[in-house]
Order: C-alpha cells, then sequence, then structure tokens
C-alpha cells in the first residue's frame, strides 16, 4: 500500500485519476442506460439491441481514426472538442421517444464519443517516474474496473427508479466533466505525441495483428450478443433489476481475476497464459443459456469475469509483442473498429433473437462465439509466436499499461 500511496501524492498522478474518473463512471453506464431508455419509449426488446448496435457500430467504426489522432495530435484538443460534443448529443437522444428516431440519432450519436481511456493511457509515462509504472498502471487498471463495476448497477438503478430520464442525462453530464477536466490538465496540454516508427510493417500486413482481428470478429459478435441477452432475459422475465448485479459481479470477479494473472507473468509466456484462459473461458461460457437471470446467471458470471479477467492480461501482452512499433494507441483503436463493429451486429441480432425466439438462444451465440474464437487463437497460434516467451520487465510495463483499455466488448471501452 505504501508505493500506492506514495504514488497518490503526485499532483499529475491524482490529476488523470480525479479528472478521468467521471467519464468512466459514465462509460461504464452508458449501455444500460440506452437499453432501457429504447425499451421504455418503445416497449420493444428488439429495438432496444437494434439502438445499442447502431451506436456501438458508429463508434467503432471511428474508433481506429480517433486512435489515430490521438497519437498524432496528442489529447488536448480532441476532448474538448468530442466530449460537449457527445454531452448535447446524449441529452437530446434523451429526448427523443420515436423508435426510428431513436435508432437513427444511436447511429450518429456514437461517431463523436471521446476516446477517454485512449487519453489517458500515454500520459502516465510522463505523470510518474520509470520506477513507478507498475504500480500506476495498475492502480489505473483497478479505478476503470471499478467503474465498470459500479456503472451498470448504477444505470439499472436510476432507471428503474421514479426518474429513469437522468440516468442518461447523467452520462451526459459525467462524459463532460471527465473529458474537459482531463484536456485541461497540466499533462495533457504538455503531452507530446509518441513518433511513429519509420519503415515499420504496415498494421494490415501483420499476421499476428490479422490473426487478432479475426479473433475480434467472433469475440465481438458473441459479445454484443451478450450485452443485450442478460438485460432483454432480465426484463422479458420481468426481474429486470437482476441485470445490474449480475453484470456488477462478473466486474468484480475480472479484477480478481487480472490480479492473479499479473501475479503469475512471470512464470508462464503471455502465448501460452492466453491460450490456457481462453480454454477456461469458454469451457465456463457453455453453459450460459442454460442459466436464468438470478443466481445462477451471476455464478456463471463470476466464472466469466475471473477468466475473462486474466484473460485481458495475457492478451495485451501478446499485442504488446507482436503490434507494429509506434502504433500503441491506433493499433488498439483498429482492433475495437474490427471487434466493435460486429459487436454492433451482434447486439442488433442478439436484441431480435430474444425478442422473437429466446433470450436463451441470444445467450447461446454468445457461448459459440467464444468457442470459435478460442479454436481460431489455437490454430493460428504461430502467428502470434513472438508472445511465446516469458515477458521483459519492459514488456510488462507496455502490456499493464494496456490491461483495462478493451474490455469485454462494450460501449465504455472509450
Amino acid at each position: 500500500m505504501s508505493r500506492y500511496l506514495e504514488l497518490l501524492k503526485l499532483p499529475n498522478a491524482r490529476a488523470l485519476l480525479i479528472t478521468s474518473f467521471p467519464a468512466r463512471i459514465a462509460y461504464g453506464m452508458l449501455g444500460l442506460a440506452a437499453f432501457f431508455k429504447v425499451e421504455r419509449e418503445t416497449g420493444s426488446v428488439a429495438a432496444a439491441g437494434l439502438a445499442i448496435g447502431a451506436f456501438s457500430l458508429s463508434q467503432s467504426l471511428t474508433a481506429g481514426i480517433r486512435g489515430s489522432v490521438i497519437d498524432r495530435f496528442g489529447q488536448k484538443w480532441p476532448l474538448r472538442i468530442l466530449a460537449p460534443s457527445y454531452c448535447l448529443m446524449i441529452l437530446y437522444f434523451n429526448t427523443l421517444t420515436e423508435r426510428n428516431s431513436l435508432l437513427i440519432f444511436a447511429l450518429v450519436m456514437g461517431l463523436s464519443s471521446p476516446p477517454i481511456n485512449l487519453s489517458v493511457r500515454p500520459l502516465w509515462k510522463i505523470a510518474v517516474k520509470p520506477e513507478q509504472l507498475r504500480t500506476a498502471y495498475a492502480l489505473d487498471t483497478s479505478v476503470m474496473n471499478i467503474a465498470t463495476v459500479f456503472g451498470p448497477v448504477i444505470a439499472t438503478t436510476i432507471s428503474l427508479s421514479r426518474f429513469p430520464n437522468l440516468a442518461l442525462d447523467s452520462v451526459g453530464i459525467l462524459i463532460l466533466i471527465g473529458g474537459l477536466s482531463l484536456s485541461f490538465t497540466k499533462i495533457a496540454r504538455n503531452s507530446i505525441p509518441e513518433p511513429r516508427e519509420i519503415g515499420g510493417i504496415p498494421l494490415w500486413k501483420n499476421k499476428g495483428m490479422q490473426l487478432l482481428m479475426v479473433e475480434g470478429i467472433f469475440i465481438g459478435f458473441g459479445w454484443g450478443a451478450f450485452d443485450v441477452g442478460v438485460p432483454a432475459f432480465a426484463t422479458l422475465e420481468k426481474i429486470p433489476g437482476w441485470t445490474g448485479p449480475i453484470l456488477g459481479a462478473m466486474g468484480v470477479a475480472a479484477v480478481v481475476g487480472g490480479l492473479y494473472a499479473g501475479m503469475i507473468s512471470k512464470r508462464t509466456s503471455a502465448l501460452r497464459g492466453l491460450i490456457i484462459n481462453y480454454v477456461l473461458w469458454a469451457t465456463f461460457t457453455a453453459p450460459l443459456a442454460f442459466t436464468y437471470p438470478g443466481w445462477s446467471m451471476l455464478i456463471i458470471g463470476v466464472f466469466l469475469g475471473a477468466c475473462g479477467g486474466a484473460l485481458q492480461v495475457f492478451y495485451w501482452e501478446v499485442l504488446e509483442a507482436v503490434r507494429p512499433k509506434g502504433m500503441a494507441v491506433a493499433a488498439l483503436g483498429w482492433l475495437w473498429t474490427v471487434e466493435g463493429t460486429f459487436m454492433a451486429l451482434g447486439a442488433a441480432v442478439g436484441g431480435v433473437v430474444a425478442s422473437e425466439f429466446s433470450p436463451r438462444a441470444t445467450l447461446a451465440i454468445t457461448s459459440i462465439s467464444i468457442a470459435l474464437g478460442c479454436v481460431i487463437i489455437v490454430i493460428g497460434k504461430s502467428a502470434l509466436k513472438a508472445a511465446d516467451r516469458i515477458p521483459t520487465s519492459e514488456e510488462d510495463l507496455l502490456a499493464m499499461k494496456n490491461i483495462g483499455h478493451v474490455e469485454q466488448a462494450s460501449p465504455n471501452k472509450f
């Protein structure tokens, strides 16, 4: 604990954590707040799924572009433009009541999503001393996971209260506060973007990145279905209040799983850790369609969260080993473009399947997709052979920097 207390004494460290936290909570709330808004106005779970899918589609299609913008121009002006725009869009979206208007504007709204985590990530290298980086990245990851835990619970509670519109209004205001506050910190104003490597392998020709993008197609589609399947199942069973606790329990378990993976990172290669945890993740996901939105789904969710949290650590170590040098932010952004696009499709399909057939069928999509993603990684592991070794201390720091950035496929990534 003394290392964390020492870190918190640094003005720049406190600034990064405090200013970014409101927006991180907002992104944790956004998916469920939007789902319950559309379902409330239209009375349709399918429409709610389509709205989340439309939003995720536009957000993901521009993720690589926004990542490249951060790489080139830094954090200051992109955040000062996107945060107010996004806030206004969310507040306007919350006033809509007609189905087509909600779906169309959900598609437009994702275009201006402020990349909060993309912006914070590179600033830690100049906020703390080199020997404090691991502690700083661990603390930052913990804060992001806390937001992931409490965001869905807050969104569900407000959405089901007497004042449901406060859920999305709160999201807009929190993103405005977080985005602008971060952009006006001294460290963000003075930051210099990392220079790109000259003559490096293009992103799209990198075999490892190609494999991760193919895997991202299935994981995105499956997790998009999951994001709709859980609240849809709970809503159709007239117990929507279970949505927050289930997702919250998954978030807590992800923190524990990630911390455990960090402790064993020196005893196994990143690729081996990825494959082992992927197999476990797929195994625990298999019975998901047979659970009910109550204790059975919560218990399975705990196992999914623990395996997913550990998987995330090794995933980012693998990415750090295989990505083109000088493209830390852009590589993450383009991966999310692929994964997020198919997440949007999965959410849209999952909503229709849940409404017209059964939410259990929607959750089965998640199980099948994760199993296919696991098979792809196992079969194509030779493309990731650069990660089949114990990471050096420097690579470990780079991986830790990325742990919390791409979480389960969901709108709170950015």
